[in-house]
């Protein structure tokens, strides 16, 4: 594993590491008994998360992170991409979860119709996107690299250290396609934490509670959802 991955596994399990999947779950919501596909499933945090009630496929292309994955619960890790998603029958999955996965790959329109396909009548698709805006906020306000953020907003490009080239792409232009899916709601994700310099008062007690507190208040606020850094994209099958 090279040492920007090492960087990233070690992010995970700092306060605001973890403030990310604790917001994210909680804006999905408590699930059971459900078949669950985690699609760009990374270090497993999110599979090992749900894997407690519910049947996990977690499918990951890169081999030192599934190598290094979290694994406290037993779910199925394939490791491989969108051509192993073939091999599974129509409606298999209750919930798909696809998080920070689809700005990386230039065939979006491929891995949704897998997903369409593969998703069950009243099942949901999360997933999770970069926001433009709020990448420009954080070059702003944390980064202080003015000059990358005059870059982005002339609609130059952005880049991620581990996984390349983000690409801010339209979540309804993308969709357009698909008849059968339809976005139910459209939540913001990390509007404030990323913007905090002082790391260390991150360690602070209490500090994660009330930021998830916050943050959850401000998530369906179109004010703050327009700058958050991601956006959280619910999506579900249409039953016609």
């Amino acid at each position: 594993m090279n040492l920007e991955l090492q960087r990233y596994l070690q992010s995970i399990n700092t306060p605001w590491g973890m403030l990310f999947y604790k917001m994210v779950w909680q804006q999905i919501g408590d699930v059971s008994g459900l078949k669950i596909l985690d699609f760009g499933s990374g270090f497993g945090v999110t599979s090992n998360h749900y894997a407690k009630e519910n049947k996990v496929l977690a499918v990951e292309p890169n081999m030192d992170m599934s190598e290094n994955r979290i694994c406290e619960y037993l779910y199925e890790q394939i490791n491989g991409s969108k051509e192993i998603l073939k091999t599974f029958d129509n409606e298999t999955f209750d919930l798909i979860i696809c998080h920070n996965v689809l700005e990386y790959m230039e065939e979006k329109e491929r891995l949704l119709q897998e997903f369409d396909r593969l998703i069950r009548k009243k099942g949901t698709i999360s997933i999770v996107k970069h926001n433009h805006i709020g990448r420009i906020m954080s070059k702003v306000v944390f980064e202080n690299k003015l000059e990358e953020a005059i870059e982005l907003l002339n609609n130059g490009e952005s880049y991620s250290e581990n996984f390349g080239r983000i690409d801010y792409y339209n979540i309804n232009q993308l969709l357009e396609k698909f008849k059968g899916l339809q976005i139910n709601k459209i939540l913001g994700l990390r509007t404030f934490w990323g913007l905090q310099q002082n790391n260390e008062a991150k360690y602070e007690d209490n500090w994660a509670e009330k930021m998830l507190e916050v943050e959850l208040k401000v998530s369906d606020m179109d004010e703050f959802k327009n700058c958050a850094f991601f956006h959280h994209v619910f999506i579900s099958k249409n039953e016609k």
